[in-house]
């Protein structure tokens, strides 16, 4: 792998960690406490902070602990200086907003339009990317309306962080503490990507957004891969081809022409996918290495999303296989069975070794779920070492994690294991921030 491109990914991430202006909404959550550290993060970064707090956010940490370390003094109602009409001077100085904690109150507040406090009114007037960081009871959080309230406020382009599971106020315990500041600010900065809320889909429909892929084309893999063992029966994984098809759409947002592999994909999704889109069926690994690569001859970039499988059986039989109970077993025994395995070719390793296109940009996944060996980042970084792609964007993976219709959470590495960025939230969330780092490679190629 080429040093340079290293440096772009680098590069890419200082772009998102220049110095900004930012404004650190607290909403009225014990967890305010927690409200200091991030803005400690954004200043020893170099960002430019300013709180803005509710009224109850004060009653947890008071406003002198907040100015003292934004260097800045707070502001917390609309009518503390009504002449300086200090939401919209606030929320036009603002690059970014950032909302750690943001309650249950705060996220009702938010999707109905409110503007009664400093802090609603503020965010109903920015035009620059707002995070929210949500922090309450367990159920409060899974409660019908809040979630309502939450994918809202998702499909409006805001970002709202998944808050952590663990001990909350009391002896409870479960889904809803404010997650570490460390993550917040790194999800924050990487909002900086996507488009503005309130502005995307006005810059979509006049054709004038910031089109980074324009005239690119993207190869993009996405599902699960299934090897048949018999004409009824198969291996296969949980993959459900969800982030292969953000990415998908991620890329036509920048401007990309885009030809999607797909594995096994619901119907659903790949109807909802743009026109720009043009889908390729593969069933099994050996008809995904032959399509991917097939696909990616005139490429600029390939991005392997799908599951592929590892292994495949040997022989595959040309009609169901029986149960078959030993001779001499008890009726009621279990009958065993041993199929064979033989190795699929990796698909990732090849495209970066001998790619379809000299100087193809190579984005690759590593599902991975932590063994006594070593946790997840761990098995991570071996395998980006190994494979050698561009960008290796690692996730954990298991029944309720990762696979499907849930949120996601990558560590982006080099070729060389060194990390790049971070990206949680939805699967569109973490597709921006994905395409965003493809392009920079892209336009540096």
């Amino acid at each position: 792998m080429d040093e340079p491109y290293t440096a772009v990914c680098q590069r890419a991430v200082t772009a998102l960690e220049r110095p900004r202006r930012v404004v650190v909404g607290v909403a009225g959550s014990i967890a305010a406490y927690k409200a200091p550290f991030v803005v400690r993060l954004l200043r020893q970064a170099g960002h430019e902070v300013k709180v803005v707090a509710t009224e109850s956010a004060l009653r947890f940490i008071g406003a002198p602990a907040l100015a003292a370390v934004s260097g800045r003094t707070v502001s917390t109602g609309v009518f503390d200086d009504p002449a300086a009409v200090e939401h919209v001077a606030v929320a036009e100085w603002a690059e970014l907003v950032v909302v750690a904690p943001a309650s249950a109150d705060l996220l009702a507040r938010v999707r109905a339009g409110r503007a009664d406090d400093m802090l609603t009114a503020t965010i109903l007037t920015c035009q620059a990317p707002i995070v929210l960081a949500p922090a309450m009871h367990t159920q409060m959080w899974v409660n019908p309306a809040t979630r309502e309230n939450v994918a809202v406020l998702r499909e409006r382009g805001l970002t709202v962080i998944e808050p952590d599971s663990g001990r909350l106020t009391g002896k409870d315990s479960g889904v809803g503490r404010m997650p570490d500041p460390e993550l917040i600010v790194s999800q924050a900065l990487a909002a900086l990507t996507q488009p503005a809320a309130g502005g995307a889909a006005a810059q979509d429909a006049s054709g004038e957004g910031d089109k980074r892929l324009e005239g690119r084309h993207l190869v993009i893999s996405a599902g699960g891969t299934r090897e048949p063992i018999d004409p009824v029966r198969y291996l296969g994984n949980r993959s459900s081809g969800r982030q292969g098809c953000a990415l998908a759409a991620a890329a036509v947002e920048q401007g990309a022409r885009v030809t999607l592999v797909q594995a096994h994909v619901a119907c659903d999704l790949l109807n909802a996918l743009p026109a720009q889109v043009t889908v390729v069926a593969a069933g099994t690994a050996s008809d995904m290495l032959r399509a991917v690569r097939e696909s990616a001859r005139n490429a600029d970039a390939v991005i392997m999303a799908a599951a592929v499988a590892d292994y495949r059986p040997v022989t595959v039989a040309a009609s169901k296989l029986k149960k078959q109970v030993p001779a001499g077993s008890d009726h009621l025994s279990e009958p065993v069975m041993s199929i064979e395995l033989t190795t699929n070719p990796d698909i990732l390793a090849g495209l970066v070794s001998d790619p379809p296109r000299p100087g193809q940009i190579v984005v690759g996944f590593a599902a991975e779920t932590g063994d006594e060996n070593g946790d997840v980042l761990f098995h991570g970084r071996a395998k980006a070492r190994r494979k050698r792609a561009h960008l290796l964007a690692v996730n954990a993976v298991g029944e309720e994690l990762g696979f499907g219709d849930v949120p996601n959470a990558v560590v982006v590495l080099d070729a060389h294991g060194t990390e790049v960025a971070r990206g949680q939230g939805s699967k569109m969330e973490v597709a921006r921030l994905l395409i965003s780092l493809t392009a920079d490679l892209v336009n540096a190629a």
